[in-house]
């Protein structure tokens, strides 16, 4: 059985989530700055370690707040499905410290919203730094960025170019490696699943 993985991409206006996205699914990048302004679903289909995985990527236009009760996500269309997510990825911009106060209120939002509901308030979240390529104007150093997420707000962290196509794949990785260290899977696959990350065997279909 194929199992399926939700995840939600969220951030502020212009961070690049759907250039990140549109790397991953089909390996473009336009130079073209379209604001996304109603939620998007890609459904690509992942190979890893031998194992399929369907998922159901969803682009989430610029929010103010993570929906906090099932009634206010569905009010909201561009919140649909967000709750129930079984994984994150917040994306900021390296060079706008703002993009990064709004992922880590949304971060907070989303721990205490999920907190002891059946969906499990230990969901995996990654952050993610985007726009690598304009590395000499980030507001701060890699290394403090990623203490702050990984020591404190206890996420995985990952830094990537959708322009030059660095590391988009690799962050997808790490992010299937946390939801199934998490126990996503109830068949073992964790430990086969860890490997592969580091043996690079990942393909979308």
């Amino acid at each position: 059985m194929v199992e399926t993985l939700s995840i939600a991409v969220i951030g502020a206006s212009g961070v690049g989530k759907t250039s990140i996205i549109r790397r991953f699914v089909y390996d473009d990048f336009s130079e073209t700055y379209n604001p996304t302004r109603a939620r998007r679903v890609y459904r690509p289909s992942v190979v890893l370690n031998g194992h399929m995985y369907e998922l159901k990527i969803l682009d989430v236009p610029p929010i103010a707040a993570f929906p906090s009760s099932p009634a206010q996500e569905w009010l909201d269309a561009r919140c649909r499905g967000v709750r129930n997510a079984s994984a994150y990825i917040l994306v900021y911009d390296i060079c706008c410290i703002e993009s990064f106060e709004y992922v880590k209120m949304i971060r907070q939002q989303i721990v205490d919203n999920r907190e002891g509901s059946s969906s499990s308030s230990d969901v995996p979240i990654l952050v993610v730094g985007s726009k690598r390529d304009l590395q000499r104007q980030r507001f701060a150093q890699r290394r403090s960025v990623s203490v702050l997420v990984k020591k404190t707000w206890k996420c995985g962290y990952v830094e990537c170019s959708a322009k030059f196509n660095w590391h988009v794949l690799l962050l997808f990785k790490e992010l299937l490696g946390i939801a199934v260290a998490r126990g996503l899977r109830h068949n073992h696959a964790s430990i086969r699943l860890q490997g592969a990350l580091h043996r690079n065997r990942c393909s979308v279909m």
